[in-house]
């Protein structure tokens, strides 16, 4: 059972790392990740457990390693107290007063007595050095605070455990000003990295701000207000102009135009009239229109998107663990680097200091650097920032380890029928009445596309079909008063043993009739191909290993590949030949499937990365990794192009801060660095990641045709 923990006011990139690690030592926990942009921990929980002492458990968690973070489940009310900034601070600006005073009569009066030839009694060498460390004191004392709970739970390598130790070391070695002022500047730096944090975080959560707070709900003639959660399928809803569409449904009075660009990425409004289905999620930005829910909230598309977005953090991509890893052994090895580096010059001096002093110095900058939040905090960024892009353009990754995976992709198979074409089928020739009579007669119990377009040509009386079974791929029977009745493929037909005379026929989908043992006709259904497909195949096959995959026969198949370029195809495949032809097809590398149909969802899952389009099926949908809402392929292109760009600022994040982090530590360790401008390799570092994570956001050209983005490797 998945539950979701807000954790209100966590922001700290090494503190989240560690609460997910001990929340899922939880004896009664499986996983835990958390979602940066809500704030949310998502906990998947035994099926037995309390859910009171979960939630207490998780709360001292959180408590050890931060303050005033409000930890509570979701759907629980929590009041929220505002803070007192003096209240919280008044210790330390108790201590900043100290300091300041203890600065002015210690360090200024003498300078002044020098310069101006006068006598101020000067704060006396014992005093001020004993003011300082009060000063000191009480300016770290929230550090200290948060420290000693810490200790408590043997959580010892943090940066408040860093930030006292180096400037506890360089106050012992009287550089009060300089410890005093990195405390300072680390603080600092810290509340500006906050706000660089949460300004991130506001700009990814607007890119998928869907949520809806309340429908409007016809009840005997009046309009009630309620949550969309406690709307009923065949509810009929009220939206008014500018209002969003809370439930799927379908318009039973009206006409209007609709805003899908938020669900879509698509800016063309896009214009409905009564009996359409529409999706929740779209803007009416026209007439008033009722609505009749044809799904429960739950169920959706705007909540299946939200929930969808929310739970991608769950699937973290390659790069977010190897970070994970990595920041769990950076610190302990610079923390021991640095014990190693006044121990070398205790024993050698290799810097000819003729004093621990300085070595002193340098360890406490190695632990100052030793912090790797630039790189816990901006990787998952530049995933989740991603995320959103791809959302806001209509392509939702149910994990940013597909969003990491498809820029590996080298091999694309894609389906036909409702990907490659619009799967909207019309009948354009068939052998006679009676054929088609008992083609719709059975037709109408499958949910096939094909089915349908026969069903809905037909306008003569149907017969009674009993003992109806439908064998996929093939074609479906049952009987007409102890006769059986066949309509499907032609290898369908011959497995009952009969024989099709038709044997030249035109290009198109066919349907074959048999009845009582007997051949009756034929049926042919065209699919135009999608104007999307031919351009943005073309240009794939430029780049990846492009083929077709399709269950139509032989010349149908031709037809659309030859439109396509010519491009590698396989036709007259079953969902389980599709699956064997693929792995045959498939590469060492990461492939890709492309699909929409119920017969496709094997291959979807099968696949590294599996691609459905928003008309596929629930199935489909369920089982692949990449969702794109309005069936335009051409946003397959452009899940690449966002996926190549966030890869590349990850890496350019990774790549920077570590050099930065490096030459500082080497610099440190041959004495031409000062701790205060250390603060710039940690703090400094951090919000230029952040704000480099975001220019997935911001910039636009990458997303064209005409830019080639550059493949990271």
């Amino acid at each position: 059972m998945v539950r979701k923990i807000k954790m209100q006011n966590l922001t700290c990139s090494n503190c989240i790392a560690k609460v997910e690690r001990r929340t899922t030592r939880l004896n009664y926990v499986k996983s835990a990740s958390f979602n940066y942009v809500n704030q949310i921990l998502l906990v998947d929980f035994e099926d037995e457990y309390d859910e009171e002492r979960a939630i207490k458990e998780i709360k001292e968690i959180v408590d050890v390693l931060e303050d005033n973070i409000i930890t509570h489940y979701v759907e629980d009310q929590v009041e929220v107290h505002k803070s007192n900034f003096l209240k919280d601070y008044k210790f330390v600006l108790i201590g900043v007063f100290i300091i300041l005073l203890d600065l002015i009569g210690y360090r200024l009066f003498p300078f002044l007595n020098d310069w101006l030839n006068i006598q101020i009694p000067p704060i006396g060498d014992t005093l001020g050095k004993i003011l300082y460390w009060i000063g000191y004191g009480l300016l770290i004392s929230k550090m200290l605070i948060v420290q000693i709970k810490g200790i408590r739970s043997f959580n010892f390598f943090d940066e408040n455990t860093l930030m006292i130790i180096a400037t506890v070391a360089a106050m012992a070695i009287g550089e009060y000003e300089e410890a005093i002022a990195v405390v300072i500047f680390y603080s600092v730096g810290e509340y500006l990295q906050s706000r660089a944090v949460n300004k991130s975080r506001n700009e990814v959560a607007s890119l998928i701000n869907l949520k809806v707070d309340y429908a409007n709900v016809l009840v005997d003639g009046d309009v009630v207000v309620k949550e969309p959660s406690q709307v009923e399928i065949g509810d009929t809803i009220v939206v008014k102009n500018g209002e969003r569409i809370p439930l799927d449904g379908e318009i039973i009075q009206g006409s209007t135009s609709l805003n899908t660009s938020e669900l879509t990425g698509e800016s063309k409004l896009k214009t409905v009239k009564e009996g359409d289905q529409i999706l929740s999620g779209n803007i009416n930005v026209g007439d008033i229109i009722h609505i009749r829910v044809s799904k429960s909230y739950e169920n959706s598309t705007l909540s299946k998107i939200i929930e969808l977005i929310e739970n991608s953090t769950n699937k973290k991509s390659k790069r977010e663990l190897l970070i994970t890893k990595f920041a769990k052994v950076y610190t302990p090895i610079v923390v021991g680097l640095a014990f190693l580096l006044v121990l070398s010059g205790l024993i050698f001096d290799w810097r000819n200091e003729n004093s621990i002093d300085p070595y002193i110095y340098s360890a406490a900058i190695f632990l100052v650097i030793s912090c790797p939040c630039s790189l816990v905090l901006s990787v998952p960024l530049s995933y989740y920032a991603g995320i959103g892009t791809a959302a806001k353009h209509g392509i939702l990754f149910k994990g940013s380890s597909y969003l990491h995976s498809i820029t590996e992709v080298e091999t694309i198979a894609m389906d036909k029928t409702g990907t490659l074409t619009h799967g909207d089928f019309f009948i354009q020739e068939y052998s006679d009445d009676e054929t088609l009579r008992l083609a719709a007669s059975i037709e109408r119990f499958s949910s096939h596309p094909i089915a349908k377009a026969i069903v809905d040509f037909n306008h003569q009386d149907v017969l009674d079909v009993t003992d109806v079974k439908e064998v996929p791929g093939y074609g479906i029977k049952g009987h007409v008063d102890g006769k059986e009745l066949l309509a499907g493929s032609r290898s369908f037909l011959k497995n009952h043993d009969i024989d099709i005379k038709d044997e030249k026929l035109p290009i198109g989908s066919y349907t074959f009739v048999a009845f009582d043992h007997t051949y009756v006709g034929y049926i042919i259904i065209k699919d135009e191909l999608r104007e999307t497909s031919m351009q943005t195949v073309r240009d794939f096959t430029q780049e990846y290993d492009t083929v077709m995959l399709t269950g139509d026969n032989e010349k149908s198949a031709r037809d659309i590949a030859m439109q396509l370029g010519g491009i590698e195809y396989y036709a007259e495949l079953l969902p389980e030949d599709k699956i064997n032809q693929f792995d045959n097809i498939r590469t060492n590398s990461v492939s890709m499937y492309v699909g929409d149909g119920i017969n496709d969802a094997p291959l979807l899952k099968n696949a590294d990365i599996g691609v459905s389009l928003g008309s596929a099926t629930d199935l489909a949908i369920e089982v692949s990794d990449v969702i794109i809402i309005n069936n335009d392929i051409r946003l397959l292109d452009k899940a690449f192009r966002i996926a190549k760009k966030t890869r590349r600022l990850s890496a350019e994040n990774i790549v920077f801060s570590i050099a930065v982090k490096v030459i500082f530590l080497i610099m440190s360790a041959l004495g031409f660095m000062w701790m205060w401008l250390s603060i710039f390799a940690d703090v400094g570092v951090a919000i230029l990641c952040v704000l480099n994570a975001l220019r997935v956001i911001y910039q636009k050209k990458f997303l064209t045709s005409k830019y080639k983005v550059k493949k990271e490797v």
